[in-house]
């Protein structure tokens, strides 16, 4: 398996050229269609996350390092996106506010729960 290891590892140093091309040559605004779609899906997925994560928590389930992992990842991804799509003002304000509290706490607790 550490061939495979070698490969995911690869892959990830593979993007980091790809990683300075978006950034130097995406438009700085754009339109989304499906805008509400995408957000109402993103938090779906943290609502099924929390849920499982917090079932598994319960039940002693040996296999809660998963949703829990995988939930602080989608919270931590909604937590940036929110931040870095908000419009200055208000809307800034409301993001940070999301951000620190509950996103960020609630993936630092779930961070905490995907540690064995």
């Amino acid at each position: 398996m550490s061939w495979l290891g070698r490969g995911v590892l690869m892959a990830g140093l593979a993007m980091i050229p790809w990683a300075f091309v978006l950034a130097y040559t995406l438009p700085s605004t754009t339109r989304a269609a499906h805008w509400s779609t995408a957000w109402a899906g993103l938090d779906s997925l943290e609502v099924i996350g929390l849920v499982t994560s917090g079932v598994a928590l319960i039940r002693r389930y040996s296999w809660l390092c998963l949703p829990a992992a995988v939930t602080a990842t989608l919270l931590i991804t909604d937590a940036w996106f929110d931040v870095t799509t908000s419009a200055p003002g208000s809307a800034a304000t409301v993001a940070i506010a999301m951000a620190v509290f509950p996103e960020l706490p609630a993936a630092g607790l779930c961070l905490w729960l995907a540690v064995p």
